[in-house]
């Protein structure tokens, strides 16, 4: 489990006001599962997605998303991760291919975490934030993401990563604006993302 714990530039859980916010929300709360339901809830309700709420900056390192209180799911993903990992609590990064349009192309990916529970295992949650038609719940052993595939080229991967995917830092430090990430969100094929996960794997 150790490199579910890691801290990087990206993850960087160790940064004072990650600390402090991950203190402050485990200190009502005894067991890794509470302490875990609670971080999730809070990014999910507190840091608002930045498409939904139209808001700037573009966040990726989880102290920054905290700093502005936004970010897209990816980034959202990011900071639940380093407040989990400040609380010695495994934590890794889920994926799916969703259609941008509903319809088919094009596609991006879509963001979220799986924590380790003692008593359950790995359990997958969605703290992309709430909306209409959108209900992601911390329900364990039941899952209850944002969002399900449903048209042909979307894709549920199934890996747990222990550090983001290179395509969604780079997508995420390389656009400074909305409108800009909107134009270029990341994706890749589940060919591409199996082979990541393969030489990850090695």
């Amino acid at each position: 489990m150790e490199k579910y714990l890691l801290f990087n530039e990206v993850i960087d859980w160790q940064h004072p006001t990650i600390l402090e916010q991950a203190l402050k929300i485990a200190s009502e709360h005894q067991t890794p599962q509470a302490i875990a339901k609670a971080c999730f809830a809070w990014v999910r309700d507190e840091i608002y997605h930045s498409g939904d709420y139209q808001m700037n900056p573009v966040t990726c390192c989880a102290s920054d998303v905290l700093k502005y209180r936004t970010g897209f799911c990816y980034a959202k993903s990011h900071l639940l991760a380093a407040l989990l990992r400040a609380n010695s609590i495994p934590v890794g990064f889920c994926y799916q291919r969703l259609s941008i349009d509903g319809k088919g192309v094009p596609y991006s990916l879509h963001g979220f975490n799986a924590v380790y529970l003692p008593e359950i295992g790995w359990y997958r949650v969605d703290a992309r934030g709430n909306r209409e038609g959108i209900n992601a719940q911390f329900t364990p052993p039941q899952e209850q993401l944002a969002y399900t595939t449903q048209v042909p080229g979307e894709a549920e991967f199934q890996n747990i990563f222990s550090e983001p995917l290179a395509v969604v830092v780079q997508a995420l430090q390389s656009h400074r604006t909305l409108d800009e990430l909107r134009s270029n969100l990341p994706d890749i094929s589940p060919e591409s993302l199996y082979r990541v996960a393969f030489k990850r794997s090695r």
